[in-house]
């Protein structure tokens, strides 16, 4: 028996079983597909990215640095809102590389990371959960005394341990032109109805383009505006969800969810890298296989460190739905250079940021 199985392994997937194994723990990893495909997210990050990766991976994954954001009310021909830091403040990286360089992390710890396994039940017991995954030798059955759902906004684990859904799922599509751009800013457009589109630089690998709005918003319509703006062909063009609004509860009798499946977003933006593998660093170190009741531990835990962010994302993103005229308004007074981490919205308060707001003085 094992003491986790591990469904899914992007991110959090992947950064809870390396920990996990490096824990001492018999940890199991089932991806139901290739790992890292098929793309459905962007690779826009924090350089907080690099202290979750391993020796070398900066230059095996690096394509673009970025130092601030263009805001637009409109299209891309719009008049621009420019924040930015003097230091570098993001970067760009090849994300399905990253998935596999996590994966592999994880297996170097000890963790059995197995591709091509469906995860179709998960049954839990008094003493053990039994999942069932169809692989390339077929169906297969086996225990553990936890399984920790990691397989995203539509989380199947989710929905076997009767846990309770996120508060909404948007809908994101992503397209790509293969042009070369070493712009440093990425270029943000608040013309999707309750969220935004994006154009980001990514140095030789191309320009990404995004667009994510709730159900019902015609979202095809937005993005070919958006496309048609910027007067350029996309291809490889890829669709998914993004989970919004964690629930109050993502742990069962012997089940956690991390990442995606737990909703563990930025509520502003929708990136979840960082926060799912900070709430998998919870997880790893809160949860033994053999005490259930540690499982309360990783509730309080992530929800700890991360609510305030959260709260705090969830009022910057009413601001994508004021009026126009107002947009204007507060853009012009807060654009210039800031001092705001991306994934940390609580660094408005930040020495970092009052400073950065004194300099323009």
């Amino acid at each position: 028996m094992y003491d986790f199985v591990v469904v899914g392994v992007g991110p959090a997937g992947a950064r809870f079983s390396r920990r996990a194994a490096e824990n001492g723990y018999d940890v199991l990893a089932l991806e139901k597909g290739e790992i890292g495909t098929p793309l459905a997210c962007s690779g826009h990050v924090s350089t907080d990215i690099w202290n979750f990766t391993g020796p070398g991976a900066r230059s095996e994954l690096f394509q673009n640095e970025v130092y601030g954001a263009r805001f637009h009310v409109g299209g891309p021909h719009s008049d621009s809102y420019p924040f930015y830091k003097r230091e570098v403040a993001s970067n760009v990286i090849d994300r399905v590389g990253l998935d596999r360089h996590l994966a592999d992390l994880a297996r170097e710890a000890g963790a059995d990371v197995r591709e091509g396994h469906t995860v179709t039940d998960v049954t839990e017991r008094p003493d053990r959960v039994e999942v069932v995954a169809n692989g390339p030798d077929g169906t297969e059955t086996v225990e553990a005394k936890m399984v920790a759902g990691c397989d995203g906004p539509r989380s199947r684990v989710r929905d076997e341990l009767g846990l309770p859904q996120p508060g909404e799922l948007l809908h994101g599509v992503l397209a790509f032109s293969a042009e070369d751009d070493h712009d440093d800013f990425v270029d943000v457009h608040l013309t999707a109805p309750t969220f935004f589109a994006w154009r980001i630089p990514r140095g030789e690998a191309g320009v990404e383009y995004g667009l994510a709005a709730p159900p019902g918003v015609q979202v095809t319509k937005h993005f070919e505006e958006l496309i048609d703006g910027y007067e350029i062909d996309v291809s490889h063009r890829c669709s998914g969800a993004i989970p919004i609004g964690a629930p109050h509860q993502v742990t069962s009798r012997r089940g956690f969810l991390i990442g995606d499946a737990a909703a563990q977003t930025k509520p502003f933006t929708g990136g979840g890298i960082l926060y799912g593998m900070t709430s998998a660093d919870h997880a790893a170190r809160e949860i033994d296989p053999d005490r259930p009741a540690t499982l309360a531990a990783y509730e309080d835990a992530w929800r700890d460190d991360l609510a305030r962010e959260i709260k705090l994302g969830h009022l910057i993103r009413r601001a994508y739905s004021l009026p126009e005229p107002l947009q204007h308004v507060g853009l012009s007074a807060a654009a210039g250079e800031i001092g705001v981490h991306m994934d940390r919205p609580t660094s408005l308060v930040s020495v970092d940021h009052v400073k950065a707001l004194l300099s323009r003085l």
